[in-house]
């Protein structure tokens, strides 16, 4: 009889514990599913195997206004750039134009079009964009604060490589010296640097090549008349710019549209009516006879002709708005047959027209259409423009992210898309740069050398980075990569020494926006690597923290203290110096790391990272939540509400967890030890923090643990039974802490952080003191402080103040 109720209570457990096995599987199902649903999405975010081609024109017509608009300008200004001291012989007008359409071909639709938009972050371009898919192949970044945990975003995407191959010895190389991550940085801010100085010299070369059409029809009209009216339309240009590109967005691409129908329909006229032997500039041996005719003014030359692929830049910034496969077909099908169209139409007019040299574009014109063409060439080059302008904002923002940049203000303009944001402090310096550019100029030449100077920079650095993005990323064969590299820098490289000898003449301009941008850039990323490097090495041990108790050795008031720190793991130095200050705590302490990483947006579910610091009883909790470099902190965000959603959460999986460690065989036998047994029992062994097994009192502290409040890794299986009396102690124990937490948040929550003030050392090297004492203070006192950029409320803040010797 026994031995039946025995078989029947073994048999009973067995099919208790299938059903519990049941109902967890189903439970892991349910959070695995939502989290492959958005894997699913962000992987096909940018893919294009399931575009009809009906949707990839129509997006092809849409990426004219928004990544050709500044590419599409150029026909305005190249010529006259090009022979600024006139044209002596019809031939180099073949010549040159033989240079424009080789360069065409070459730089913008080879090397960029069909080989680096495809070395994108996601769908991301530009020079900061590779760096941060370079820092995910390598260990390149300055700032040390990646975990592992990081590496399992669904955006983290990153390829291995095979040891030995001459891709980990690249990796390798690039990995063994601090001073080579430095170089690395310093090449990709000189790049950003530039492009921020394009976004002063487009507009205003753009806008002045445009408004200085109305001259032709009145030659006695003065410059100052058309320098005014393009500092006004600079200054509505920039002063509309809080409205954002959404309300106004639709007009561009059919504005674009237009105008590349315009210049290449004229161009089509005027080869018919001028010349069609211009048509033999495509055979190449033009470029030699140009070259034996004239000589160094010949070279000299490259710096106009450089002009007719400006904007090229821009389209490898701009590519984030469009699919790859779209951005292709528009320029391979009509932007640039339209671009040649033009100029070759130019150049028929030129050959039989000379004097025309300065106005080439508006003179070969025929007079029925001049005023139209006058009206879409200046809506053509406002939209060139703000393309330009958005770029800088985005580029800044990247800056920003990766702490290369003071932190400014960031607004969104639009509900609907994500990347469209204005920067207020940024817009007013373009502004204010642009119309300095253009009135102290007042012509094209000088401001074209200076245009091409910063181009033909962006275009160097964007090679280097390619060079290190078919290594490391696409892990191509050495020979490949060494013969993109010399036609590259063969081409680029000519037009680099044609634009120096020009530096005089205007090429001085980008050299200073660069100089002084890249020193704010350079300091504020040197001082930021420095205070993170002080606060991990001062951090406060754990066991210091377990050794005061569950009281901290303070009195523990009602409320919750968030402690905003740059470390996403250990305690920080800010904490000691708070409590050994004041006499109390509040009851619950979260440990708060906002933290950015090279990717370029963390899903919502994905963002919080939460863990327990130390026994339950301390009510300590690290909350790390992290940003790619395209995500912002919107005021709607609700950032407060969101972290303690994720703590609930987290609260809820622990303890589900904990249900199963109760009944592993390894907890079985401790079950009944204290908290300071087990603490004691933990430290004597010795064991390392990876290998140490925490029990359900308690939550490992290593930042390998750290997992997603709704991670369905987080989720463990219920294997074992356990009695009714206990799962209701561990619901009421879930119920208790939660409702302490809940009203710990009704009492009360403040905000802690630090407000740091950072000195060089004593002994320092007079130009660190400099940087340090005197350029990064200034830059800290005029930039927005973290309680800003998470809008924090005033009246929940509390500044703790230190100093840094660094």
């Amino acid at each position: 009889m026994a031995e039946r109720v025995e078989a029947s209570v073994t048999e009973g457990e067995s099919t208790i514990e299938e059903r519990d096995r049941e109902a967890m599987r189903e439970f892991e199902e349910g959070l695995d599913q939502p989290m492959d649903e958005e894997a699913n999405m962000l992987k096909n975010t940018n893919k294009e195997k399931g575009l009809s081609m009906w949707m990839l024109l129509r997006l092809s017509f849409q990426s004219l206004g928004i990544v050709y608009g500044d590419l599409g300008t150029s026909p305005l200004y190249v010529f006259y750039n090009t022979f600024p001291d006139g044209i002596d012989d019809s031939e180099d007008v073949i010549g040159a134009l033989s240079l424009i359409i080789y360069s065409l071909l070459l730089i913008p639709l080879i090397k960029y079009v069909f080989i680096v938009c495809k070395a994108n972050d996601n769908g991301q371009g530009g020079t900061l964009a590779i760096y941060s898919l370079l820092c995910r192949h390598a260990n390149v970044n300055l700032i040390p604060n990646q975990q592992r945990s990081d590496e399992d975003l669904t955006t983290y995407s990153r390829t291995s490589v095979a040891e030995g191959s001459f891709a980990a010895k690249t990796k390798n190389w690039m990995e063994s010296r601090h001073s080579k991550k430095r170089a690395l940085l310093v090449i990709v801010l000189l790049g950003t640097c530039m492009m921020i100085g394009d976004g002063i010299l487009t507009p205003a070369i753009s806008v002045l090549s445009a408004t200085g059409g109305i001259r032709v029809n009145n030659p006695n009209m003065s410059s100052d008349i058309v320098v005014l009216v393009s500092v006004v339309l600079l200054i509505g240009l920039f002063s509309m710019q809080h409205y954002g590109t959404d309300k106004v967005g639709w007009l561009f691409a059919p504005i674009v549209l237009i105008w590349f129908l315009f210049i290449g329909a004229t161009g089509i006229y005027n080869i018919c009516k001028h010349d069609t032997s211009v048509l033999k500039a495509f055979s190449p041996t033009y470029l030699y006879f140009y070259f034996k005719r004239r000589g160094r003014d010949g070279w000299i030359s490259l710096g106009g002709i450089l002009l007719s692929i400006t904007g090229t830049e821009a389209l490898y910034a701009d590519i984030s708005y469009f699919p790859l496969l779209a951005i292709q077909l528009a320029f391979t099908l009509f932007v640039f047959p339209c671009l040649l169209l033009a100029y070759c139409g130019q150049a028929a007019y030129l050959v039989n027209h000379k004097e025309h040299y300065k106005d080439a574009f508006y003179a070969s014109i025929p007079e029925s259409v001049y005023w139209p063409m006058l009206i879409v060439a200046t809506g053509a080059a406002i939209v060139g423009s703000q393309a330009t302008i958005s770029c800088t904002y985005s580029i800044i923002k990247q800056a920003v992210s990766h702490g290369c940049f003071p932190r400014v203000k960031i607004v969104h303009t639009s509900k609907k898309f994500l990347g469209q944001i204005y920067c207020p402090d940024i817009n007013w310096i373009l502004m204010i740069g642009c119309i300095t550019v253009t009135a102290s100029f007042k012509n094209q030449t000088e401001i074209g050398n200076a245009y091409g100077t910063a181009v033909v920079v962006v275009m160097l650095v964007t090679t280097l980075l390619m060079v290190l993005t078919m290594l490391l990323v696409w892990r191509r064969h050495w020979i490949f990569v060494l013969v993109f590299t010399v036609l590259s820098l063969a081409v680029e490289l000519s037009y680099f020494s044609a634009v120096i000898l020009k530096v005089n003449e205007g090429g001085w301009v980008p050299l200073i926006i660069a100089a002084i941008c890249l020193l704010v850039m350079f300091v504020w990323n040197y001082v930021t690597v420095k205070k993170y490097e002080f606060e991990v090495h001062s951090k406060v041990s754990m066991s210091w923290i377990l050794g005061l108790g569950p009281s901290l050795g303070l009195v523990r008031v009602p409320g919750i203290g968030l402690v905003h720190t740059e470390l996403a793991s250990g305690v920080p130095h800010i904490f000691s110096h708070f409590i050994t200050n004041l006499p109390a705590i509040h009851s619950v302490l979260v440990f708060v790391c906002v933290k950015n990483l090279p990717v370029y947006t963390v899903p919502e579910e994905e963002r919080f990272l939460v863990k327990r610091i130390g026994p339950k009883t301390f009510r300590m909790f690290r909350c790390v939540a992290r940003y790619g470099y395209k995500d912002l902190h919107r005021k709607d965000d609700d950032f407060e509400n969101k972290l303690f959603d994720n703590l609930f959460s987290f609260i809820q999986t622990e303890t589900m967890m904990e249900s199963d460690s109760n009944y592993s065989p390894y907890s079985f036998n401790h079950r009944k030890e204290s908290r300071d047994e087990l603490i004691r029992n933990n430290n004597n062994h010795g064991s390392n923090d990876n290998n140490m097994f925490m029990f359900s009192s308690m939550v490992d502290y290593t930042e390998s643990t750290i997992v997603p409040a709704d991670s369905p890794h987080s989720a463990m299986s219920l294997s074992q039974n356990y009695t009714v009396e206990e799962e209701e102690e561990e619901e009421e124990e879930e119920e208790d802490e939660l409702e302490f937490l809940k009203i710990c948040k009704e009492t009360g929550v403040v905000h802690i952080m630090g407000n740091a003030k950072v000195k060089a050392r004593k002994g320092s090297l007079l130009p660190k003191k400099i940087a340090i004492d005197y350029v990064y203070r200034f830059l800290a006192k005029m930039c927005r402080a973290n309680s800003a950029i998470l809008h924090v409320p005033h009246e929940t803040l509390l500044n703790i103040g230190q100093v840094y010797y660094v």
